[in-house]
């Protein structure tokens, strides 16, 4: 027989699978040992156990809470918003978001380092070269979703003196790169998993047992130039990335 911990988390879940607690709120404590007729480090024990699930999160004060689970899809395939005379209304990250039917804002800061090895292996500058970052803590619907950084090579901004300002580039920043000639026509993507670090939690108010997927891309120009590369970090509980890949103009194999 299973035991009574496991039993109480097996009800609860079921029951918020079921869509019930509709205020987002569990009973108390004390409630539920009546209910399971449990002793209350039972009913914590498996309170805890839906906790490193991610299905629910303690709020001080005030119990337990279901934790919301609106999860967005962001479709990657178009996130660059490359095409020049495409009509937006700001940058692809706030488009994708509108066009969701869903509320952006973000979050900004922008930092001068020195390159890291990691980073200047991407960039194809030499370790502790100047590089600048620009950083945001991005929302949908007042709920934090991601942080964006992207690193720049000193090269770029002195092409692109903008991309050193400590704001926001209203049209989005490939936009105004592709405006100076500094066109992005290839990505380089990876993508990785893991729990989040505590600055993670803290910037993306994440509970414990959610992970954080991880999505490199370093632009490329023509030339084969890296122009900059973008770490972005999701709540995994919150988040689909989908992409579309389409072969049929791609050459075969050997062709001329």
């Amino acid at each position: 027989m299973k035991a009574l911990y496991k039993q109480v988390a097996d009800s609860l879940r079921a029951e918020i699978d079921g869509g019930g607690f509709a205020d987002g709120k569990l009973p108390s404590e004390r409630d539920l040992c009546e209910r399971f007729g449990a002793a209350r480090n039972t009913v914590r024990a498996g309170l805890n156990v839906l906790v490193t699930e991610g299905l629910i999160a303690p709020s001080q004060g005030r119990g337990y809470e279901v934790r919301r689970h609106d999860v967005f899809v962001l479709d990657a395939s178009r996130f660059e918003n490359l095409t020049l005379d495409e009509e937006q209304d700001g940058d692809a990250y706030s488009d994708e978001v509108r066009r969701n039917g869903r509320r952006p804002h973000q979050e900004f800061r922008l930092e001068m380092q020195p390159a890291s090895p990691e980073i200047a292996g991407r960039l194809a500058v030499e370790p502790e070269s100047s590089t600048v970052l620009r950083h945001q803590l991005r929302f949908v619907d007042d709920v934090p979703w991601s942080t964006q950084a992207t690193h720049y090579p000193a090269w770029v901004v002195s092409t692109a003196p903008r991309i050193a300002e400590p704001r926001d580039i209203a049209e989005g920043t490939t936009r105004y790169l592709n405006g100076l000639g500094l066109e992005q026509v290839r990505f380089h993507d990876t993508h990785a998993a893991r729990m989040p670090t505590p600055t993670e939690a803290r910037e993306l108010q994440i509970g414990p047992g959610v992970p954080v997927m991880i999505w490199t891309r370093t632009g490329y120009t023509a030339d084969d130039r890296p122009v900059r590369s973008t770490v972005t970090t999701f709540r995994a509980d919150l988040n689909v990335v989908s992409y579309d890949i389409d072969t049929r103009h791609t050459p075969p194999k050997g062709a001329q």
